[in-house]
């Protein structure tokens, strides 16, 4: 009898639980009309501090979470949720009044975001993001292609979906990946685990997936930031991101990193395969961006 009602706790709350999100997720549908669209987007590059920048843009007063608040820090609309429509993208941002309450307490503009570093690589993202928000402004983090790949496996052998070493899923990726991006082009609702998992050097091809982006926005929209510029100094990355977005300064108590990985440092060997292999993409990117990123494959 006592192991029957321990199940009929157990099993309550969750249920509760579940009514309650799937009502919260039905009243964010049916107020869609009165949510606007965001005013920002940070896309890119995964593994490269999109979460820490997202984490220090929600503590400004002017910042608003997403909806309803378990959403951490992206919808995925432009890439995994893309048959859902128009209205269940925006339920999950903040209504007209909300952002009117937030504008008169602390008498500054509203901006709304997420953060979805998928954003950046998926091949129909750009069109997507251009045709239902011309205006949008979009934040892009740049990391050291070598070390952003290694921190990618790293977080995949941590999620479990990662059974081999680095070198052997480097040698893995091209079959593994075969087709993918041709698949996610001809069916518009299929997503691809192995596009995202699995990509650890294509991923780092930074100006091949850009380019979509800097054909469809004006290149004042966009917002490129260096990795490494964030980690050596959070809080002066933190004030230009706010500048970009017109939002008034605001000091945070501190910087935390968020998801950071700390493991071996990667093998000299494979190190400088991969500084070679992206040289020359690491090249068309500064001239194409007209920016100085001083990774390890820039010549001295």
């Amino acid at each position: 009898m006592s192991s029957m009602r321990d199940r009929v706790k157990q099993l309550v709350p969750t249920q509760v639980t579940r009514r309650v999100k799937e009502s919260l997720v039905d009243y964010g549908v049916r107020t869609s009309d009165r949510r606007p669209l965001p005013d920002f987007l940070i896309i890119g590059t995964k593994r490269g501090g999109t979460t820490s920048l997202w984490n220090y843009l929600i503590q400004h007063p002017l910042v608003p979470r997403l909806f309803p608040a378990w959403n951490t820090k992206a919808t995925h609309y432009f890439e995994e949720n893309w048959f859902r429509g128009e209205a269940w993208y925006r339920s999950h941002f903040p209504t007209d009044r909300q952002r009117g309450l937030l504008e008169s307490r602390y008498g500054g503009p509203v901006r709304v975001g997420e953060a979805a570093p998928l954003y950046m690589f998926h091949p129909l993202a750009a069109g997507r993001v251009a045709a239902l928000m011309p205006s949008v402004r979009l934040i892009v983090l740049l990391r050291d292609p070598v070390e952003r790949a290694y921190s990618h496996w790293k977080e995949r052998r941590t999620h479990g979906v990662e059974p081999l070493g680095f070198a052997e899923a480097l040698a893995a990726e091209q079959a593994r990946t075969a087709g993918e991006r041709e698949r996610l082009i001809a069916e518009p609702g299929y997503h691809s685990h192995r596009h995202d998992w699995y990509s650890y050097r294509a991923r780092g091809r930074y100006l091949e997936h850009l380019e979509p982006w800097l054909d469809a926005f004006d290149r004042q929209r966009l917002l490129v930031l260096a990795s490494e510029d964030l980690y050596r100094d959070a809080r002066a990355t933190y004030r230009r991101t706010l500048d970009f977005l017109g939002l008034p300064p605001y000091d945070l108590p501190d910087f935390q990193v968020y998801n950071e990985r700390r493991s071996a440092p990667l093998g000299s060997a494979l190190r400088a395969e991969l500084t070679a292999y992206y040289r020359p993409h690491n090249d068309a990117l500064r001239r194409r961006l007209g920016l100085d990123l001083d990774w390890p494959d820039r010549a001295r």
